[in-house]
């Protein structure tokens, strides 16, 4: 499983304007929906009952939302770069300003859980998150998502 396999250079919102999670999350969605041709509302709900659960604020301004839906058929992943950091609810109160939006048919049990870990790994390294946050272009989001990833296959 690679982050190419996940995003496309269409999947990245190099500046996502939100003054909350709720928004940030609702902002997502949206650009989810139109990715995958899921409703926007449905999306929504999902992360929303997920973050009920416990935050997908990690810690150190990163968060991954994510969620199953039933009607999918592959997994899908929204990259955002926040302009201004977000309160999340983080496990380290920290702003969250790194976003990776994860999105998994309701069967992808093994392959949703290793796309979580590849994502998580992906941002644990902190030379790509500091690259990730010094550039407001898609492109160059999109290739450091995914050049990183090939760099690091487990």
């Amino acid at each position: 499983m690679e982050i190419a396999d996940l995003i496309t250079p269409e999947s990245v919102i190099p500046c996502l304007r939100a003054s909350s999670k709720k928004q940030a999350l609702q902002d997502l969605a949206k650009k989810a929906s139109e990715i995958t041709g899921q409703h926007e509302r449905t999306v929504f709900e999902v992360l929303m009952e997920r973050e009920r659960l416990g935050t997908t604020g990690v810690g150190n301004g990163i968060a991954i939302p994510h969620g199953k839906l039933p009607s999918l058929e592959k997994l899908y992943g929204v990259f955002a770069r926040v302009d201004q950091p977000v309160d999340f609810q983080a496990i380290d109160d920290q702003p969250v300003d790194l976003v990776f939006l994860l999105l998994a048919p309701e069967t992808a049990g093994a392959d949703h859980l290793k796309a979580l870990a590849r994502v998580s790994r992906l941002l644990r390294d902190k030379s790509t998150c500091e690259k990730l946050r010094g550039t407001d272009s898609g492109d160059a989001l999109f290739a450091l998502l995914t050049n990183s990833a090939e760099h690091r296959a487990a």
